[in-house]
């Protein structure tokens, strides 16, 4: 939704597929006129939720070697030859992860919080589908994967203002995913997860390396575990009311 600055640049480097499906949730901007620069193939679905959004997109795939990106993402050209030599191969396995780095507020982010970041991102859809809890979505696959040499290029948030708004979102849905998972909320999740978080960024992931990006990145990861159980507090007590 809403990717018009940003889904050129995904699609383009998607250019050696024998088939682009775009799925668009409502936007407003002319991302899907962006789209159809590069596919006819472009489907108005409203949002259904991360998993069921990225599953209905892919149940409309043809082939089934698929490669599935965010409009923020983009394979770099290494990356690319990488996908195309591995897919051939007699002895493919099930899937690849591949190497995703972040770019924001002027820095890849190469240590802390976002790296490293493996993602599962190129797979037989025979055997794979989404998984995981809205937000965090995650591929599961029957089946052996391998890693891949090449960057999965990855631009997030365009400034800090739509990393906070994001961070609200994603915390208040998170919440409702371990509310209706059965997750309680405790008092100890709340005063000692994002300290522990923070902890695990910015010294153990050496987030440090990244200089103030990094300190931000890090604080910023620390204040969305705060307020995804926060809420959960705020939903248990709703409940109760």
């Amino acid at each position: 939704m809403n990717e018009a600055d940003r889904i050129g640049r995904c699609l383009e480097s998607l250019s050696f597929c024998d088939e682009l499906v775009v799925v668009d949730s409502g936007s407003s901007d002319g991302t899907r006129e962006v789209a159809r620069r590069f596919t006819e193939r472009v489907i108005e679905q409203p949002f259904l939720g991360y998993v069921k959004q990225k599953n209905f997109a892919l149940e409309r795939a043809s082939h089934d070697w698929v490669v599935c990106l965010d409009a923020d993402e983009a394979l770099s050209p290494e990356l690319r030859e990488a996908v195309l030599a591995a897919i051939v191969r007699p002895n493919a396995p099930a899937g690849f992860e591949l190497d995703r780095i972040t770019y924001y507020l002027g820095v890849w982010h190469d240590h802390g919080e976002w790296y490293p970041d493996w993602q599962l991102r190129v797979f037989r859809r025979s055997r794979g589908h989404w998984a995981g809890m809205d937000p965090h979505d995650r591929v599961e696959l029957d089946g052996p994967v391998e890693k891949l040499r090449g960057r999965l290029w990855h631009w997030n948030y365009r400034n800090l203002s739509e990393h906070i708004q994001t961070t609200d979102r994603f915390s208040a849905r998170m919440a409702r995913s371990m509310q209706e998972s059965g997750v309680r909320f405790r008092v100890s999740d709340l005063l000692l997860r994002p300290p522990g978080r923070f902890f695990k960024g910015y010294v153990l992931r050496q987030g440090y390396r990244n200089g103030l990006p990094g300190f931000i990145v890090c604080a910023a990861t620390a204040y969305y575990v705060f307020m995804k159980y926060a809420k959960l507090w705020e939903l248990e007590r709703a409940a109760k009311r």
